[in-house]
């Protein structure tokens, strides 16, 4: 299951105590102090990983901790320091504080890493307060606490295209032709119901990932259909693919108004998005009277659109042209 959001609370590890303890040897009738410092508390950390695709893997628990430093000893031991713990994220990931609503890191490439949530320090022994004129102090320090935070993080997909359109415009079976990715595709609405990835190979052994986000629909800001959440995973695309359906004969809306209703959601939501470069591509070629209702859309939208068929084909080689053209520009 995809997941691209979640709330955890995080813990550092509190500070082990310092050591109150006196030397008792038998040739040492002056021994003095040797209480030793408690250890550290240990951190949490948030890292980017490969393979990591989903938030899944970290929503089975709300807490994370970790371990206490240990208290000090006599002898001058040092209490052990607590081991930190680690949290493996998918790349894309923005971390947030919940309660201040500061964004304390994006972890775009794998490697990225940040401690969310310090350990305590550890408390000084009774060694540390000796002096010439108090050479037996009993005085000592606890552990400081661990830091704690409730966090949100939000999944944002890493990808250089995104794909853009009303439910059933033919965004899978784009995907599904020009990458590898094997989205579902039915003739109904909303069949793609959390984003999907692929990779296109373009030209001199390049690549392209393309992400197909659900479809929008109207209103989609407002609630409606899947809303509008999904278009956080375009965020990072260097730019947009509008895909308008000019095939069906009876389509529930114009191809104009399709476009226009999308381009509405777009602005409601981000005004970066809007402004991204966009290329729209009229789908479904292959259906009877395509080309008369693409000429209208084309006279309405005022530019040329670039005509496609993915089942036949039709225009695909050109599709994978200009995507590469795009991509390469916005690099």
């Amino acid at each position: 299951m995809f997941l691209d959001y979640a709330i955890i609370h995080v813990k550092g590890g509190a500070g082990g105590d310092g050591c109150m303890s006196f030397r008792h040897e038998k040739y040492a009738p002056y021994g003095g102090p040797d209480g030793g410092d408690g250890g550290k508390g240990g951190d949490v950390i948030f890292e980017a990983r490969l393979g990591k695709n989903t938030l899944r893997d970290i929503s089975g628990s709300t807490h994370y901790a970790a371990e206490d430093g240990r208290n000090g000893m006599g002898s001058l031991c040092t209490g052990r320091s607590g081991w930190d713990i680690v949290i493996a994220l998918p790349c894309g990931t923005v971390i947030r504080d919940k309660d201040k609503g500061v964004i304390l890191r994006d972890l775009v490439n794998a490697g990225d890493r940040v401690v969310v949530a310090k350990g305590g320090m550890g408390g000084k022994g009774n060694k540390r307060f000796a002096t010439a004129t108090d050479r037996a102090p009993r005085q000592f320090t606890k552990g400081e606490p661990g830091e704690g935070r409730i966090v949100e993080l939000e999944l944002k997909l890493i990808a250089d295209l995104g794909l853009i359109g009303l439910p059933n415009a033919g965004k899978s079976t784009l995907l599904s032709r020009l990458s590898n990715a094997h989205p579902k595709i039915a003739a109904y609405e909303f069949t793609t119901l959390e984003p999907q990835l692929g990779i296109m190979e373009a030209y001199e052994y390049k690549s392209i990932v393309l992400a197909d986000i659900p479809g929008l629909i109207e209103g989609a800001h407002e609630g409606s259909g899947l809303g509008d959440e999904f278009l956080r995973h375009i965020e990072r695309t260097r730019g947009l693919v509008h895909l308008v359906d000019v095939g069906t004969p009876e389509p529930k809306m114009k191809a104009i108004r399709a476009y226009e209703a999308i381009r509405g959601e777009l602005a409601e939501y981000s005004s970066a998005l809007i402004e991204k470069p966009e290329l729209v591509v009229a789908t479904k070629m292959d259906l009877t009277g395509a080309e008369e209702r693409l000429a209208e859309f084309e006279k309405e939208l005022g530019r040329p659109v670039i005509p496609i068929s993915a089942i036949t084909g039709k225009g695909l080689e050109q599709l994978r042209v200009e995507f590469t053209r795009m991509a390469e520009q916005q690099a």
